[in-house]
């Protein structure tokens, strides 16, 4: 029972922790890549590696429908983000001007991070929710 809370402790680091460099990743992707390309593709490798802890940590077998569910979603708003963005410099260009593709931009960046974290986990959920489907009888 403790090493699986112990675990769980892990689990909730690693998805704050990921949360947190997706979010840091969006605002200043720019200026990391700008110092060294390398630094960004390792950031990402680290969202990659902490998806994967979070996704074998975190989700129990009940949980994983929800899971799912949201990674889809976040895919979906993920992918749709630019006629979004489109139609906010429509909308808002003519208020706003460079600004509103200065904020499109730095959400488009954070969830490109946020995909980066996610998908791991929903991956591995996936194969779970799948594996436990075909050995049940």
């Amino acid at each position: 029972m403790a090493k699986a809370m112990k675990n769980e402790k892990y689990g909730e680091w690693a998805f704050l922790l990921g949360v947190i460099l997706a979010l840091i990743i969006g605002l200043f992707s720019t200026q990391i890549s700008e110092q060294n390309p390398d630094y960004l593709i390792y950031l990402t490798g680290v969202l990659a590696v902490l998806g994967l802890i979070v996704g074998i940590l975190n989700i129990r077998e009940k949980e994983t429908t929800t899971f799912l569910i949201a990674a889809i979603t976040l895919i979906a708003v993920s992918t749709s983000w630019g006629p979004i963005t489109s139609m906010l410099e429509t909308v808002l260009g003519p208020t706003l001007g460079d600004d509103v593709s200065i904020i499109s931009e730095l959400f488009a960046r954070f969830f490109s991070a946020l995909l980066a974290f996610v998908s791991p986990a929903a991956l591995i959920i996936a194969l779970k929710a799948i594996y436990d489907l075909a050995t049940k009888q």
